[in-house]
């Protein structure tokens, strides 16, 4: 059986591993040649397929939406210039280098799920008794915009203060300032 080329002669399934293995290591200079080989050697729909896979497989967080963002954007321009849009799988394979990574969803499919490392038996008692005690609402489902929350003396202010406090990871934002000025 033949294997697919590229256009500078490399086996395509060897291309897409080098892709996938440079994102996974954060190298965007490897990771971009890869991709723009895939991309100027008419794979572009498999190279899109190999990014969504990694996005979910390789990166920890939302990534995945931002890189179906860019296939889409790639589609648009694509329908008006076919083989353009090639700055849309640039930017997605540097955005899936620089993403954290954690191979959680991989590791629940395939070492969790697939080798059965749960007991069906053990998994359909916890169902069943998970069943009978219903999980409690967390006091602080209680804010002030549900009315037990307001009974119990809830208020906006406190509710802004507690929510950003919960906040886990916290990433900076514009107006946490107003948020600190706000309690002076």
């Amino acid at each position: 059986m033949k294997e697919i080329r590229t256009n500078r002669g490399y086996k395509l399934s060897e291309v897409a591993s080098a892709l996938q293995k440079a994102i996974r290591r954060g190298d965007a200079r490897l990771a971009g040649y890869w991709a723009i080989e895939m991309f100027e050697s008419n794979f572009r729909e498999y190279l899109w397929r190999r990014l969504m896979t990694i996005s979910a497989e390789d990166c920890w967080g939302v990534i995945t939406g931002e890189i179906e963002a860019l296939y889409r954007s790639w589609g648009n321009i694509n329908k008006a210039k076919k083989g353009g849009g090639r700055i849309f799988a640039s930017k997605a394979t540097i955005l899936l280098c620089q993403a954290r990574k954690c191979r959680d969803a991989d590791h629940l499919t395939n070492l969790v799920y697939d080798p059965k490392r749960i007991d069906e038996r053990q998994l359909m008692a916890d169902l069943e008794e998970a069943r009978k005690t219903p999980e409690p609402i967390p006091d602080y489902a209680f804010d002030c915009h549900t009315r037990e929350g307001r009974s119990r003396g809830k208020t906006k202010a406190g509710f802004f203060r507690d929510e950003f406090d919960a906040l886990n990871p916290r990433q900076p934002g514009l107006f946490d300032a107003d948020l600190e000025a706000m309690e002076k």
